[in-house]
């Protein structure tokens, strides 16, 4: 089996799987995720943690809930289930357990990969200060059929322009700008200071800002976990 291909396989779905699971586990199907749900999803991923840790965490969060003879408060984020997911994904990497393995087919038909390189490209040559990143998003279409056979590599490239339109979009922040996203950050994470460990956070709140800033400045996702 095409390891490079089962990787994509199995993580491609990472976003929408844990969002699915988290709302049957909480009983309710159009419970939307917050802007925080999603960078904490994105911190596990870019952490590799397992898609299997995350499920079972979220379930073993919900267990534990619905056990307590009180239930002063309803289950309003995924950030509930953080510390359960933490040692769900500890557990799986001592016992060595192997991830899932599927078909080996991409996820995805070639011409779709090309033209969602080549619209981010040209998402990016509409705002200034991007033309280097979108001039290598429009060689990486051109090339489309060759990373076809290596999606990990392929995610690589893109992981790296992504940090590089990230910086770039940084450097144009006011202070004030950064202040204001810092404020509301602290706010949503204030329930969840207590129950998360400092690593987490300090990940937590990374892919939360970058985020926030990404969606401000109208500048697209790269990654192709944010294909479909």
């Amino acid at each position: 089996m095409n390891e490079n291909r089962d990787w994509v396989y199995n993580y491609f779905n990472y976003y929408t799987e844990i969002e699915e699971h988290f709302q049957r586990a909480r009983g309710t199907g159009l419970f939307l995720l917050s802007p925080l749900d999603w960078a904490l999803i994105e911190s596990w991923k870019n952490a590799e943690v397992p898609l299997e840790a995350v499920l079972r965490g979220i379930d073993v969060a919900f267990e534990k809930w619905r056990s307590r003879k009180s239930k002063v408060q309803m289950v309003n984020s995924l950030a509930f289930c953080a510390q359960a997911v933490l040692t769900e994904a500890q557990a799986m990497a001592q016992n060595a357990q192997p991830r899932p393995q599927r078909e080996s087919e991409a996820p995805f038909p070639l011409e779709d990969l090309r033209a969602y390189i080549a619209g981010n490209a040209e998402a990016l040559r509409k705002k200034n200060g991007y033309g280097e990143i979108a001039a290598a998003l429009d060689h990486l279409a051109a090339e489309a059929e060759s990373h076809y056979g290596d999606l990990e590599e392929l995610e690589r490239h893109l992981t790296v322009l992504e940090e590089k339109m990230i910086a770039a979009a940084r450097a144009t922040q006011s202070e004030e700008e950064l202040l204001v996203c810092r404020r509301e950050l602290d706010l949503q994470l204030r329930p969840y200071r207590g129950k998360m460990s400092a690593a987490q956070l300090a990940m937590l709140e990374k892919q939360w800002l970058e985020r926030s800033l990404m969606e401000k400045a109208g500048l697209p996702r790269l990654s192709l976990f944010y294909m479909h």
